[in-house]
């Protein structure tokens, strides 16, 4: 106790003695280091090697599909303008024409071009008259082997969705459609396609029934009593904040097609062409989305209704249009008439497989290089077993499709496995793993966590140095106080010879 202040010494207080101190600030140390293989085990990320030299290799492969047709020796002048004419609008396709063989038994196995009165098509032939210009004749079959692709056409999926959905804008003002005959309707108009296009995708079709959908706009009210949609009208038609439209959760792509039905106060709903005057047709296409009919039904009563599968003929009939152009198939020539009444012939659909299959392996270079270079790019971002497996597995699916002329794949089983590069290439890309990097770098981490960590880390690094400080001070200070110089040994210390010289006089002075 100091008898000054009336406080104790510090130093006489047993937790504040030096070594429990340091003991205690060591004890803290001691818990981080042995910590850090914990916290570098948990904070670690999986980065398994992604095979960047082979993605960007298969990357430079241009893929060409062959393309045989066996033409009649009546056509031997339009051969060279065939081929050149394949070749710079199809990069993808490596025509060969046969000529001058009996194409009458080729057809079954390829595609021939014979003579005949009239242009028109039957399974794989194509019936055309010698005579008809070389121009003519080379734009009708670049029509049929390679059409352009139609931009309103959807990315291509291995599953689509086709959610089919009757609109009542207002039932509260009377005469609502409660009802449809909604499947004898599909039956007629819709499963024809779907089952001629089976080979390119699966469809899942779904169907409701809403009483409420009002407009986000005012329709433009004209001189005839009618309601007019201008064009400007119809790129905000759809109401995706009060219209449910998707009745199912799914990552499959949905085709929408509407059947809407205005309000007793709106009726006729008309569309508008940019000139201001009515149109003909009451559908339009939104392109990658899908189709809108409206139906203006005729004055009530009756106040409520069922719509026949004869009542949907029309409407259904302008689905089926839609659905196709957004599938991409690909319109006949004009000129062209088929012999068989088939609303999908086979031309059509080999040459929307060759399409499709030439937009999946692109996109699928595409996608696979922007995953090596993104992750190459971002030092830490997590490769898993999973993506690295995907990238393998798209990897595999390409090698195996480029390498269809050893194994003699089918138009169907290319498809299907540029569909198989496609799906895995994408799945890697948007791994959920890969993409929460992207929104939470390493430097959102250090921003969040170093306020939090320096706050702690701060004066336990200062404590840590002031008592290494002093533990070296007072080092110092004992050895300093433990070594004393030889001078002062030979001082301080006397002689054993002078001693005894001394003791010696002292005795002879006694004897005396």
């Amino acid at each position: 106790m100091d008898g000054q202040s009336g406080f104790r010494d510090p130093s006489t207080i047993h937790f504040q003695q030096d070594f429990i101190r340091r003991y205690i600030i060591g004890s803290y140390w001691l818990i981080i280091v042995l910590a850090l293989p914990l916290w570098w085990q948990t904070t670690s990320i999986e980065r398994l090697p992604l095979p960047t030299s082979e993605v960007y290799l298969q990357a430079t492969k241009k893929f060409q599909l062959p393309l045989e047709l066996c033409a009649d020796s009546a056509f031997s002048g339009h051969v060279p303008a065939m081929q050149d004419l394949i070749r710079q609008s199809a990069s993808y396709l490596d025509a060969k024409i046969i000529l001058g063989r009996d194409c009458s038994m080729y057809q079954f196995s390829g595609y021939a071009v014979l003579p005949g009165t009239q242009l028109a098509i039957q399974d794989k032939t194509l019936y055309c008259s010698p005579d008809l210009p070389v121009d003519n004749f080379t734009s009708v079959l670049l029509s049929l082997v390679a059409p352009p692709m139609d931009r309103r056409a959807a990315q291509y999926a291995p599953r689509y969705r086709l959610s089919f959905t009757l609109l009542n804008e207002d039932a509260s003002a009377g005469q609502v459609i409660i009802s449809w005959d909604i499947q004898k309707a599909i039956i007629q108009h819709i499963s024809p396609i779907t089952s001629a296009l089976g080979t390119l995708h699966n469809f899942t079709i779904e169907s409701q029934v809403q009483f409420h959908a009002p407009l986000a706009f005012e329709p433009q009210p004209l001189s005839d009593g009618t309601y007019g949609l201008t064009p400007e009208d119809l790129t905000v038609f759809i109401n995706s904040a009060e219209w449910t439209l998707s009745s199912s959760s799914s990552n499959d792509p949905v085709l929408h097609f509407v059947l809407f039905v205005p309000s007793t106060k709106r009726r006729p709903l008309v569309i508008l062409n940019s000139d201001g005057s009515s149109s003909n047709s009451s559908a339009f296409l939104i392109p990658q989305w899908g189709g809108v009919v409206i139906l203006n039904l005729p004055p009530p009563p009756p106040t409520m209704q069922f719509l026949e599968a004869s009542e949907l003929r029309s409407s259904f009939s302008t689905f089926s249009r839609q659905l196709l152009t957004l599938l991409g198939y690909p319109r006949l020539h004009p000129s062209i008439s088929s012999l068989r009444k088939t609303a999908l012939t086979p031309w059509q659909i080999d040459s929307l497989l060759r399409q499709r299959m030439h937009e999946n392996i692109v996109r699928s270079h595409d996608t696979l290089r922007s995953t090596v270079t993104l992750v190459s790019q971002i030092e830490g971002m997590p490769v898993d077993d999973k993506v690295h497996s995907q990238v393998q597995g798209s990897l595999k699916a390409l090698h195996e499709l480029f390498d269809f002329a050893r194994t003699h794949l089918t138009l169907e089983e290319m498809l299907t496995l540029s569909a198989r590069a496609l799906t895995l290439s994408s799945k890697a890309f948007f791994h959920p793993g890969m993409l929460a990097l992207l929104y939470f770098p390493a430097e959102h981490k250090y921003a969040v966590y170093t306020p939090l960590f320096a706050t702690a880390m701060i004066p336990m690094l200062a404590a840590a140095l002031r008592e290494l400080a002093a533990w070296r001070k007072e080092r110092k200070a004992r050895a300093a106080a433990a070594v004393i110089p030889e001078g002062d040994k030979n001082v301080n210390e006397p002689n054993s010879s002078d001693t005894a010289v001394s003791a010696d006089t002292d005795a002879m002075d006694a004897g005396r």
